[in-house]
């Protein structure tokens, strides 16, 4: 056979080759199809909440592993899964079907349908949210009728999954040493099964469409996520090319514009693991360290010589190149089980970040400053630190304050230490309003996008149902950014940004039009960027930046985007 080339939606510039293997869920039926008798009917409704109390510790248990192995951001789409689990109207939904007697799996189903297809009638990121309500209602039914969970972490090496759709579940179990790639016949770059893609450095292409299913099982494909093609029996040639890996396609370099303004292209890492795929990508350095998985999965917090001793790692990763620090970030969707957490109502609005630094966590900041200074002094590495969550400038005072304190009693002690760059990430509509005096005290601001549309959009990450305003492109979203930019500017601060915006390489134009200097994200998107800066001239950039800029709505924004 000659090769047969299919187009989709290319969500991971990496190319993939392997033998296929279908995902074809099992369908769960009920376990009769007879009305549920008035006198058992209590009992069902108990049976839906043990299936509800079930989901809970799952999808807990689910939480923690993917922030381990994805990420702590992307681990946040099991928080908006219990969201809808508990949500009023699925649950009376479910109860007015089983009183009806409709046995409790039925029901499910029954109450998932409106919200699946109200999903589904909407546009970009909010109809791709459908996959969510399926995987909760998904879960449900397997617990309520027995139905066994298909394992994909345990998927043949070299696999090349196909699917009709993957569920965040699903995508979460993947095991990049075992799995080339995947693609499937629904779904969008901006997908949790695209987002996992990215951060676990998956070949992917979704949306491929009903000409998946002619590829069987078995054969032996090329997924190539940066082209958007799945390719069938696919020529040697295609095969070498996917063979040669993504390293070849790495630029070591730092990179410019094509008439010459330097755009620094850094990594996001989480931990030590991170450092090698962001060295060998060809990150510039580090533009955010999260620091918070240095707490996680222990007792105990860790010491300040531990820490110390992560900090150089990641200095002598990158000797050449410089490494910013995010003081530790918790709170929100970041819990410590061992600092008990206060449960608050809404705890993005709540006690996280340097709000907790600068009171309930004073101690551990103290440490981790301590460390950090300690890591400063170590010659072949240029440390930079930030501190979260600024809203006002009494905090970032207060932050200040501390490092002097700190730099202080190390000095009294006879330890080396060195001041690092000091900075401020830019998230709330309040650190956007004093962006001008944040700068004139800091040598650098970094936006970070996923919180700032958030907060400025008043759409929470986590609330699947308002997905579609949670998005960068928004006008105020994006004038936010431009207004920080030029504070930082104006006050001879450096300005970066290291949100899932940076790491689209179809914004990177736009993103050097607005004015940034620095751009980081996760280790995978790295080359595409590297080569997209190389190609933007800086006042076409710009000229795009301020026409962007001047629109009133989003669809405004991405057809300018798509038509320049």
């Amino acid at each position: 056979m000659s090769e047969r080339v299919i187009e989709g939606i290319g969500a991971t510039p990496r190319t993939g080759v392997g033998s296929v293997v279908w995902y074809r869920p099992a369908e769960t039926g009920d376990e009769s199809g007879e009305p549920v008798p008035e006198a058992e009917r209590e009992a069902e409704r108990d049976r839906f909440e043990t299936a509800r109390e079930r989901a809970h510790e799952e999808l807990d248990a689910e939480r923690e592993r993917t922030a381990e192995r994805v990420g702590e951001e992307e681990a946040a789409v099991f928080d908006a899964h219990r969201q809808f689990l508990d949500d009023p109207q699925i649950e009376t939904g479910v109860t007015e079907a089983i009183e009806g007697g409709t046995p409790a799996a039925g029901a499910v189903r029954e109450a998932f349908e409106g919200p699946i297809a109200q999903f589904e009638g909407m546009d970009g990121q909010t109809a791709e949210r459908a996959d969510d309500l399926r995987d909760v209602r998904d879960r449900l039914v397997r617990l309520l009728t027995g139905g066994e969970r298909v394992d994909l972490a345990e998927l043949p090496e070299g696999s090349i999954l196909l699917a009709e759709r993957l569920t965040p579940s699903d995508t979460a179990q993947l095991d990049p040493e075992r799995v080339a790639g995947f693609a499937t016949a629904t779904g969008g770059r901006t997908s949790h099964a695209a987002i996992f893609a990215r951060s676990l450095a998956i070949p992917a292409v979704l949306g491929v469409g009903s000409d998946l299913e002619s590829i069987e099982e078995g054969e032996r494909i090329v997924v190539d996520g940066e082209e958007g093609i799945v390719a069938a029996d696919p020529t040697d040639e295609r095969v070498a090319d996917a063979r040669a890996g993504p390293e070849e396609a790495a630029i070591r370099e730092r990179v410019a514009t094509s008439d010459g303004r330097k755009i620094e292209v850094a990594a996001n890492v989480g931990r030590a693991a991170d450092l090698e795929g962001a060295v060998s990508q060809g990150a510039d350095g580090i533009g955010l360290y999260r620091t918070e998985f240095l707490f996680l999965d222990r007792e105990e917090p860790p010491a300040e010589d531990e820490q110390y001793e992560r900090y150089v790692e990641a200095l002598e990763a990158f000797p050449e190149g410089r490494v910013v620090v995010r003081t530790l970030d918790i709170g929100g969707d970041k819990q410590i089980p061992y600092l008990d957490l206060p449960a608050e109502e809404n705890p993005f609005l709540g006690e996280r970040g340097i709000r907790r630094s600068l009171g309930s966590d004073r101690e551990l900041f103290e440490t981790q400053l301590r460390a950090l200074l300690r890591a400063g002094a170590v010659a072949g590495g240029d440390l930079a630190v930030m501190f979260p969550l600024v809203s006002t400038v009494e905090e970032l005072d207060r932050a200040l304050d501390r490092v002097e304190a700190v730099a202080d009693s190390l000095a009294s002690e006879g330890l080396e230490y060195a001041i690092p760059e000091l900075g401020v990430m830019i998230e709330t509509p309040g650190a956007v309003f004093v962006a001008e005096e944040l700068a004139s005290r800091v040598d650098f601001l970094s936006i970070g996008t996923n919180d700032l549309a958030q907060y400025v959009m008043a759409a929470a990450r986590e609330n699947e149902r308002v997905a579609d305003l949670h998005d960068p492109l928004h006008p105020p979203v994006l004038r936010a950014i431009r207004r920080s930019i030029e504070a930082a500017h104006d006050n001879d601060a450096w300005i970066g940004m290291c949100g899932e915006m940076a790491g689209d390489p179809d914004l990177t134009e736009l993103l050097i039009g607005l004015g940034l200097d620095e751009l980081s994200m996760s280790a995978v998107t790295i080359p595409a960027v590297k080569a997209n800066v190389g190609a933007v001239e800086t006042d076409r950039a710009n000229d795009l930046a301020e026409r962007a800029l001047a629109t009133t709505t989003r669809a405004d924004v991405t057809n300018l985007l798509t038509d320049p």
